[in-house]
């Protein structure tokens, strides 16, 4: 007889050895992870020209485009942004891959804990009804924030450009409209009314002002901080030769340090603070637009789905 205390009933799988397919897959997702910031480098060497001393400029002008509209010139901003998605999209493929239920893995807490982070923010800002936005407020994060960060390799932060922030408030704005008329064109236009009829035209001034203000906000930012901190490197090089040019010091000295101290507010804390706050700003707009007393009274079946 088999004693029953001997047989084992544990299915779990158990943690494989990675194959040599398994890592090649690993290292060019890596390496796609890299290429995209190496290739804005490169694009960025090749088409700036030579120039004497630090100077300000906008986004660089690659090619412009001849459409039945108008031209469209494609720049920094656009190139870049499609860098910063093309590292995205191998990061996450990064952290999925090889997931196995029952397996556990590093990179599977990290996704993990990424996609909890999220659901939080939605949970804690939005409510339950809105659980559904947590990949949108996720992408839109780590997009704002690798989009800042760009300025940390030298190139052109696509944050930093109005036209971009401004699709992203545009998109945002969409998403607003579209939750206030849950219940309707006639509840959306009467809530301009509210609290008192005369201050209609103060609320409709209200509505569009906030996806002018989300833009102007996220890119002043960002580009107030690119500006002062190539200012700093300059007077710090004019500061350097006053000091030290009569040694016959012609390094700019002073330039070595200060700058990247800078860099860690300006570039780094700023890009990261911009990201939250925008995304904060986004799930309190859409949610705050939402009536939901009125909509659950005209579908109770909305409670059930939102719980």
């Amino acid at each position: 007889m088999t004693n029953d205390k001997d047989i084992t009933t544990d299915t779990k799988p158990e943690a494989v050895k990675p194959s040599a397919g398994f890592k090649a897959v690993d290292a060019l997702l890596i390496l796609m992870m890299i290429l995209p910031t190496a290739a804005g480098i490169a694009l960025k060497v090749l088409f700036t020209p030579q120039s004497q001393g630090i100077e300000i400029k906008g986004a660089l002008i690659y090619f412009t485009l001849n459409t039945p509209v108008q031209p469209l010139p494609i720049g920094e901003s656009q190139v870049n942004s499609w860098l910063v998605m093309l590292t995205v999209t191998a990061l996450a493929l990064f952290l999925t891959h090889g997931i196995r239920a029952g397996v556990p893995t590093k990179r599977q807490y990290a996704a993990e804990w990424i996609v909890e982070k999220c659901e939080g923010l939605i949970g804690e800002n939005m409510g339950a009804y809105f659980k559904g936005f947590a990949p949108f407020i996720g992408a839109m994060l780590i997009l704002s924030a690798l989009s800042s960060l760009m300025s940390l390799t030298g190139l052109f932060p696509p944050t930093s450009d109005l036209n971009t922030v401004a699709g992203w408030a545009i998109l945002v704005f969409i998403l607003i409209t579209y939750y206030k008329m849950k219940c309707g064109p006639v509840v959306y236009l009467k809530s301009f009314g509210e609290p008192v009829k005369f201050l209609a035209p103060l609320n409709i001034i209200s509505e569009f002002a906030t996806p002018v203000s989300m833009a102007f906000r996220h890119y002043g930012n960002i580009l107030s901080g690119t500006v002062i901190s190539v200012l700093v490197a300059a007077g710090l090089g004019g500061l350097s030769e006053s000091l030290f040019g009569s040694f016959g010091q012609t390094f700019p000295i002073l330039r070595v340090g200060i700058p990247a101290v800078l860099s860690i507010y300006f570039d780094l804390f700023s890009g990261l603070l911009q990201a939250y706050i925008f995304a904060m700003l986004t799930m309190l707009y859409v949610s705050g637009a939402f009536p939901a007393e009125e909509f659950f009274r005209r579908h109770p079946e909305g409670i059930r789905n939102a719980e």
